[in-house]
């Protein structure tokens, strides 16, 4: 009786390598899972942007050529940390997804610093691009962000929190964004006033 005791002791671990090469397909499936997993665990993951990004208009454009009319897309896209850094770009393509991120590349290179005091400019200002105008006025606390919807975006992603705005002659999506650029670079704080003139800033 021994004897058999130990042939039955002997018996199972060869029973228990039978079953496991005799796996069902449920449990292979769940070793081709985790080959998954670590391939995703491997792939580089995208680091986030440090600007936010908002696309103003995407058109249509047609170029004449001599074996015809070629159709693209033209996006206008906006970029900024809402902290006093803003920049815009174009980018023309056959698709919409690739024209918006040539437009986005194009705006991230073309940032710039844009001055802010108290939330709002430092002082009234005019901008002007084509037959576009756009007036700035700077805005107590509480007032916020009075603009149209091109120019709103480029002041929201500048960091401006209160500001008056008044557009004048074309309404054009482009020349309202590069109108309200052309108003922002133009702002100067008393430092810098002070420093062109050679002046302290307490007699400005």
């Amino acid at each position: 009786m021994a004897e058999n005791e130990q042939v039955v002791v002997e018996n199972i671990p060869e029973q228990e390598t039978a079953e496991n090469v005799t796996a069902p397909k449920s449990k292979r499936g769940n070793f081709s899972g985790k080959r998954k997993d670590e391939k995703r665990e491997r792939a580089p993951r995208k680091e986030a942007s440090e600007f936010d990004k908002q696309v103003v208009s995407v058109r249509r454009v047609q170029k004449v050529v001599k074996g015809g009319r070629t159709l693209r897309f033209s996006a206008l896209v906006v970029v900024g940390d809402r902290k006093g850094r803003v920049g815009i770009g174009i980018g023309k393509s056959k698709e919409v997804s690739a024209a918006i991120e040539k437009a986005t590349t194009v705006a991230k290179k073309n940032v710039v610093n844009i001055p802010i005091v108290n939330d709002t400019i430092p002082h009234n200002t005019v901008g002007k691009y084509s037959a576009t105008s756009i007036i700035m006025l700077t805005a107590p606390e509480g007032t916020g962000v009075i603009a149209g919807g091109s120019a709103r975006s480029v002041i929201e992603l500048a960091g401006i929190k209160n500001i008056v705005t008044k557009r004048h002659g074309s309404s054009n999506r482009m020349n309202c964004v590069k109108a309200t650029m052309a108003g922002l670079l133009s702002l100067k704080t008393k430092e810098e006033i002070a420093r062109r003139r050679g002046k302290a800033v307490e007699e400005i």
